[in-house]
């Protein structure tokens, strides 16, 4: 199933070029052409999904195994100091392109990044926390 104004249905596809650096029936994998760091790629469902949510359970685990091997193989390739993988889902949460696809992010000491993948962390009571955790049990 494909979208025909998605721009990632139609780079999943070879429609649009790309510099793709791994590919199966599932997932092509580019590097991103507006890069947080060297290095940065995303994987990229060939199928339309907006989000996971959508995303079927057995192509979500195969994402996430896709995502380990490429960070182990990248991490190798690239010798960067650490790894990001980023899966945002729905506005509030920063996605921007509304079809499937992990961030794969190569992080290097002194990138500048530091700061930008990161939140304000809330200081919850312990009742809060207790609710919560009723609520998701």
């Amino acid at each position: 199933m494909r979208e025909t104004d998605c721009i990632f249905c139609k780079i999943a596809a070879g429609e649009i070029p790309s510099k793709t650096i791994y590919e199966d029936e599932r997932f092509r994998v580019i590097l991103d052409i507006s890069p947080a760091t060297k290095g940065h790629a995303l994987i990229i469902s060939k199928e339309h999904y907006a989000n996971i949510y959508e995303l079927p359970e057995e192509m979500a685990a195969s994402a996430m195994v896709l995502a380990k091997k490429l960070a182990a193989h990248m991490t190798e390739i690239l010798q960067c100091d650490g790894f990001n993988i980023i899966q945002n889902n729905r506005e509030p949460a920063g996605q921007t392109v509304f079809h499937f696809h992990m961030h794969l992010i190569p992080r290097y000491k002194g990138d500048g990044n530091q700061e930008k993948i990161c939140w304000n962390h809330l200081e919850l009571s312990q009742e809060e926390l207790e609710d919560i955790c009723q609520k998701l049990s």
